[in-house]
């Protein structure tokens, strides 16, 4: 089987959660070996990046018409992209580590995880 053909199947099975789960964890395990690489500042940026978009896409879909999370949980999320946004201005700017924005990332994932456990 190709790999765009287990994409496709892919997308046809996954849950929406298990795609957020699926990338959560896929940027934690990019930022764990570029903080693990030596890299700052920066050299962050391509990682960064990539969680900063996540996180923005998140708090769009939050504030979207029709998004049925409950409020606090929108309001939550948006929160945390915008806290996602700024926090990683400062690791670019060496005033803070990736550490934090690892940590975030895995909590929400362990929620997320524990979500799926208890459905």
């Amino acid at each position: 089987m190709s790999v765009e053909a287990y994409r496709r199947a892919r997308t046809i099975v996954e849950t929406p959660r298990a795609t957020e789960r699926r990338l959560i964890g896929q940027i934690i395990g990019e930022m764990i070996a570029a903080r693990d690489a030596g890299l700052r500042g920066v050299q962050l940026m391509p990682v960064l990046h990539r969680n900063r978009e996540m996180w923005g896409t998140f708090a769009a879909a939050c504030g979207a018409p029709g998004n049925a999370l409950p409020d606090t949980v929108r309001a939550g999320i948006i929160s945390l992209g915008l806290w996602v946004d700024r926090h990683t201005s400062h690791v670019v700017a060496g005033r803070d580590t990736i550490d934090t924005l690892i940590a975030v990332n895995r909590t929400i994932l362990d929620g997320l995880a524990a979500e799926q456990l208890a459905a």
